[in-house]
C-alpha cells in the first residue's frame, strides 16, 4: 500500500510524474509540438502547487521520439517546457527538473522508459534521492514499470485498466483517475 501518510508528513520524497496524459491532454497518434497544442488536464495546476508543498523534489520524465522522428526539435520541445513550467509556476508549483529522452522506441536507449535513464541522472542531479522514498506517476504500463524497477511507489492515471495482463506488484501500485484525485488523498 502507498503510505501516503508518510509522504505527507516527511517531506522528504520525490515525485516523479509523466508529462503526455499525465500532465497534458495526449494527442491521439500525434505529439505535442507547440504552446498551442499543450493543453493541462483539468486540476493538474492545483495539483502540482499542492505536491510541491508536500514532496521534497518534483521531476518530469518524458519519452519524446517525436524527436528522433524528427517531427519537431528539441528547441520546440524546450519551448513547450518553459511554457508548462511558467504556468505551473504561476499557479504557485515549482518542478526540479524536466527530463526528456529524443530516441525512437526501437533504439531501446536507457533514456527511454521503461529502462531507468532518466530516474538515474536525477539521482545524480539530485543526490538526497532515494528511490524507495520516491513516487512515480503516469499514465502507461511504462511509466508503471521506470518506477517498480527502482522500487519506487506507483499511480497509474487517466487509464483505468490499460495495464491488461501486466504483472504489478499491487503493495507499490494504485490507479487513481487524476493527479487531483492524488492530491485529495495525500492533503486528506
Amino acid at each position: 500500500m502507498i503510505p501516503f501518510t508518510k509522504i505527507r508528513e516527511e517531506g522528504t520524497w520525490t515525485l516523479f510524474l509523466d508529462r503526455d496524459g499525465t500532465i497534458n491532454k495526449r494527442l491521439p497518434k500525434a505529439y505535442v509540438n507547440s504552446i498551442e497544442q499543450f493543453e493541462f488536464l483539468p486540476g493538474v495546476l492545483d495539483s502540482i502547487k499542492v505536491f510541491s508543498q508536500i514532496f521534497k523534489h518534483i521531476i518530469i520524465v518524458t519519452n519524446q521520439q517525436g524527436i528522433g522522428k524528427e517531427l519537431m526539435t528539441t528547441e520546440q520541445l524546450t519551448t513547450i517546457h518553459d511554457y508548462m513550467n511558467g504556468q505551473i509556476m504561476s499557479s504557485g508549483g515549482y518542478i526540479d527538473q524536466i527530463y526528456h529522452c529524443p530516441h525512437l522506441e526501437i533504439e531501446n536507449p536507457t533514456c527511454r522508459k521503461p529502462n531507468p535513464g532518466m530516474a538515474i541522472q536525477a539521482a545524480e542531479d539530485f543526490p538526497d534521492i532515494v528511490f524507495k522514498k520516491s513516487l512515480m506517476v503516469g499514465d502507461m504500463m511504462s511509466d508503471i514499470l521506470f518506477g517498480q524497477q527502482l522500487d519506487m511507489y506507483t499511480i497509474l492515471v487517466n487509464s483505468p485498466s490499460y495495464l491488461g495482463n501486466a504483472a504489478v506488484d499491487d503493495s507499490t501500485h494504485a490507479e487513481m483517475a487524476s493527479l487531483n484525485e492524488i492530491a485529495q488523498y495525500l492533503m486528506a
